[in-house]
């Protein structure tokens, strides 16, 4: 077997803030007799978010999705609520808080997303509608006018697209794709590293996708404009919503047809390769070096460990 065969499981299922369990109804959002039905359902749920940040309440396990009471206590904006979907027959809302989340401690506290997903305190379903509650009202927080005339928008379908009635445009919540990539020639492959990086870590190559590109070009591009060595074969090994803002993180195994590295000072700190055997002790924690990788939520870390134990 190589690493460019198929793989029988999905390992994006496995990535934090992929294994939401909602069920969407993308199918019915235009229905809004349906929409504020749900909304004014005493099982209603909502996922409220400060500027950026969610708000949890603090606890074993922490509280993410709040009750109707609570979403009125923090003055949430209910007129702006994006229906996320129903967890069984629940439904679930996103809506912008506006009160100062600084007054709200020890009661509440703004959530980083990335060390609810590190820490692994909300269960892998929790945590996906998190980000996706986070990433949609950060959208709508941005986009409150047409870019095509400049009036002000309203919300529709549930809050997955805003409409302007001076020039009658629509606006649906955008996500950027992100190629992040393995770069192997036989049993090495190429880390690199960024100065706002932990000490000691490294991670796979990425890059946003430009107009015009194919996921294989992207990979092929940033490559070589990271690390200077060019690529052959792509192959898709899995994906991840990233809600910082809100991107997809497009991972890739990428076949090296170079040697010689040549490294983008202006992106990275450090690029090098890797043997497998260096790979599979910086995942267990053990490299004599010290070198580490992104934790087991992030995609990186999924490749890594897809090419590390082939």
């Amino acid at each position: 077997m190589t690493p460019f065969d198929f793989l029988d499981e999905e390992p994006s299922r496995l990535n934090g803030y992929a294994l939401s369990p909602l069920d969407r109804l993308g199918d019915r959002r235009d229905d809004a007799a349906l929409i504020a039905s749900l909304l004014a359902r005493d099982d209603a749920g909502f996922l409220l978010v400060a500027g950026d940040r969610p708000m949890v309440r603090p606890g074993v396990p922490p509280l993410a999705v709040h009750d109707r009471a609570t979403a009125e206590a923090l003055s949430a904006r209910l007129d702006q609520a994006v229906f996320l979907g129903l967890d069984g027959a629940a439904p679930r809302f996103a809506a912008p808080i506006a009160v100062d989340p600084a007054g709200l401690a020890p009661a509440f506290e703004p959530a980083d997303l990335r060390a609810l997903a590190i820490e692994a305190v909300l269960t892998p379903g929790e945590l996906s509608v998190l980000a996706a509650a986070k990433s949609l009202v950060d959208w709508h927080r941005r986009h409150r006018f047409c870019a095509n005339c400049g009036a002000e928008t309203t919300i529709a379908a549930g809050g997955w697209r805003r409409e302007c009635a001076a020039c009658g445009a629509q606006h649906f919540p955008r996500t950027d794709p992100v190629v992040i990539m393995l770069a192997i020639a036989g049993e090495r492959c190429i880390l690199g590293r960024q100065a706002r990086f932990a000490p000691g870590m490294y991670s796979c190559l990425a890059g946003f996708v430009e107009p015009g590109e194919t996921i294989e070009d992207a990979v092929r591009r940033e490559v070589r404009e990271e690390a200077g060595i060019a690529v052959g074969r792509v192959r898709y090994v899995a994906s991840q919503p990233w809600p910082f803002p809100s991107s997809l993180m497009i991972g890739c195994l990428a076949e090296a047809e170079g040697e010689t590295i040549v490294m983008d000072v202006g992106e990275l700190e450090d690029c090098r390769w890797f043997s497998r055997d260096e790979v599979r002790a910086i995942l267990a924690g053990t490299h004599p070096g010290g070198v580490t990788a992104p934790p087991a939520m992030a995609i990186a870390h999924r490749l890594l460990s897809v090419w590390a134990r082939d």
